[in-house]
């Protein structure tokens, strides 16, 4: 007997992530990776960090940060979240505010909440390979989101799902700089996907990691803010707002967050019980405190540092690279998505990359739910200093021409 025979049938869509495998290769310094789509660490906030835990644990707070929390999580954590949700067309208190151990939880309790077996998600084609794998747990089917010019009709998607067992239970998205695409939805797009969710009466989960990283151009409202504007008020909407402080303050604290109507709130504290109780109490308190200190301050500097790098690599790309290879030209965010001459296999060219050139990047069939895209990679420029563009770009410039 072994134990595998015992294991659900859920275990079965449980794949490793190539990024996480990929993320191993930083370990080696010789290698040149444009793969992590992970925050610079030298641009931390590193010293309030250390002075408001310091601070917390020194002075009167140190109990309750030490201390059981509730599951909703600390209180003046989410009473700032909730002006900074207002700041962006949301009107909300802090009861539709609900604090996750990074947003990665909230995509598995949200897949959680909302899916049974066979149901249908609609993602975009190619999506956040993360949403992939926290949904994949619940036996979900996925159909192709398209924000406008698409030939599904409502009836054609509630059909579709009918003959799998299930229902279109959500829409999911990253509206602003997109992971992997860099892609960012213009207001008629966003209002688009609200259109198909009213047909097709489900939720929308909107996945806004990258939203205050946008270099240029004028800012778009969330779906979240135009879903209140038509329904009247946040318990009203369907769309989920999931943010972090991962890309901005540090990944490592593990904080994230829903911004709900309050059922679906209700709903997710409820979860949290079962689960870990509630995110790590005195990560939030800190959280906090470098959140109302520096949190305009951090957002700026990475815009001067990540501007620069993404300048960077579009220039090398436009001077290094074949013809028959395009990318986007992302107005924010973390990501060039190039795509290759049709018949490409950017995994096996990874392989060649890493083993001739030492320069690593992620495949893009990794970020579709068919895993189709072969032709497809995603270069990540948070890391991508000067030498790593003007070396790394044109050693993989020169395997795609050879």
């Amino acid at each position: 007997m072994t134990l595998m025979n015992l294991l659900a049938s859920r275990s079965s869509r449980m794949k490793a992530s190539e990024i996480r495998e990929l993320l191993k290769l930083l370990d080696q310094p010789d290698i040149i990776s444009f793969a992590g789509g992970i925050p610079d660490p030298a641009l931390f906030p590193a010293e309030a960090i250390r002075d408001a835990y310091a601070s917390v644990l020194g002075g009167g707070e140190a109990g309750a940060a030490l201390q059981y929390q509730v599951s909703e999580g600390y209180l003046p954590l989410r009473r700032w979240l909730a002006g900074q949700m207002g700041k962006l067309g949301v009107a909300c208190d802090e009861a539709n505010v609900f604090i996750t151990s990074g947003s990665q939880q909230a995509l598995d309790y949200l897949g959680k909440l909302f899916l049974s077996p066979g149901d249908t998600a609609l993602v975009t084609w190619p999506t956040y390979l993360g949403a992939l794998q926290a949904f994949n747990a619940y036996e979900p089917r996925y159909d192709r989101l398209t924000v406008e010019g698409g030939n599904m009709t409502p009836a054609a998607y509630h059909a579709a799902a009918a003959a799998n067992g299930g229902k279109v239970k959500f829409a999911y998205l990253v509206p602003d700089f997109a992971n992997p695409t860099g892609q960012t939805l213009n207001r008629k797009q966003r209002e688009a996907v609200l259109d198909l969710a009213g047909e097709l009466d489900i939720a929308v989960i909107e996945d806004a990691a990258y939203r205050a990283l946008r270099y240029d151009g004028e800012g778009v409202p969330p779906i979240l803010a135009l879903d209140c504007a038509r329904s009247g008020s946040i318990d009203k909407a369907r769309t989920l707002y999931c943010g972090s402080f991962s890309k901005i303050l540090s990944p490592g604290m593990r904080v994230g967050w829903v911004c709900a109507p309050r059922h679906i709130v209700e709903k997710l504290v409820l979860m949290k019980q079962a689960s870990d109780l509630h995110s790590p109490s005195i990560n939030q308190v800190v959280m906090h405190r470098v959140a109302e200190a520096v949190f305009d301050g951090q957002v700026e500097k990475l815009i001067g540092a990540y501007r620069e790098r993404r300048d960077g690599l579009l220039a090398a790309l436009e001077a290094n690279m074949p013809e028959g290879v395009s990318w986007s030209r992302p107005e924010g965010g973390m990501f060039v998505w190039a795509t290759l001459p049709e018949g490409a296999d950017a995994t096996a060219l990874l392989a060649r990359a890493v083993k001739e050139a030492r320069v690593a990047f992620v495949p893009g069939s990794a970020f579709f739910a068919d895993a189709t895209g072969r032709n497809t990679l995603r270069l990540s420029f948070t890391l991508a200093d000067r030498r790593a563009v003007s070396e790394g770009i044109p050693r993989l410039a020169a395997i795609l021409k050879g």
